[in-house]
């Protein structure tokens, strides 16, 4: 008897904890990356809402999803089972955002995260900066991870939440969304292919970086110099 309700005790105590072991583990790439407390903030008010899962965000769409892969290792049939630092990898267009990804020490981070959207700047939107400023900024941690941080939100964000409105980065910044259609920009970056869903996010496929300090795309802060 005493041992059957030993049992049962150590039972109640399990289920107990793992709400909390979930939320610990959600909030990881939140509080890892090395900007201090005041860089990051929960999302406010102005925020959209809805956060479908993988199986009912619907299909890829937009102009891009043709240089996906049919099948096999890239394929959206094939990134819905993987964690998205692993998915960045299988991309071809996202080698770049991969090495970024790396350069800053937020694999691990991306790899437990749960349910976040990332709008993911392909190679082009990098080539937009120059060598000599993207360099620099690969080298500078504290700043890559501060521009990596502004693409993501949190919550699987749909293509109807896209339609107009804004959304807030998990860096605190501010995302300006709208389109219809197939047609949709992120601030001054059009989606090339959107809705892609890997085991733990969703990711839209971006033709600019969206830097940080003003939620300026690449294109539109290229001259400046990163400090």
């Amino acid at each position: 008897m005493k041992k059957s309700l030993l049992a049962a005790a150590l039972a109640a105590l399990t289920l107990a904890a793992a709400p909390a072991a979930q939320a610990v583990t959600a909030a990881s790439f939140l509080n890892t990356p090395s900007p201090g407390p005041s860089d990051m903030t929960s999302p406010g008010p102005s925020e959209m809402s809805g956060s479908p899962s993988a199986g009912e965000a619907g299909k890829p769409f937009g102009p891009g999803c043709s240089q996906l892969p049919a099948e096999g290792p890239g394929s959206p049939a094939d990134l819905a089972g993987k964690p998205l630092d692993q998915a960045l990898k299988d991309v071809p267009q996202l080698s770049t955002l991969a090495k970024a990804v790396e350069a800053a020490g937020l694999t691990d981070q991306l790899k437990s995260a749960q349910d976040i959207t990332v709008f993911a700047p392909v190679n082009d939107a990098f080539a937009k900066i120059p060598k000599e400023a993207l360099a620099k900024v690969l080298e500078d941690k504290e700043q890559l991870s501060k521009i990596i941080q502004n693409h993501i939100v949190e919550g699987r964000k749909s293509q109807a939440d896209l339609a107009a409105g804004t959304l807030t980065t998990v860096g605190g910044g501010t995302l300006n969304v709208t389109g219809s259609g197939e047609d949709y920009t992120v601030n001054d970056a059009k989606i090339l292919c959107g809705n892609i869903q890997t085991s733990n996010a969703t990711v839209y496929l971006v033709d600019s970086v969206l830097m940080p300090e003003a939620g300026a795309s690449a294109s539109a802060s290229a001259s400046a110099s990163p400090s």
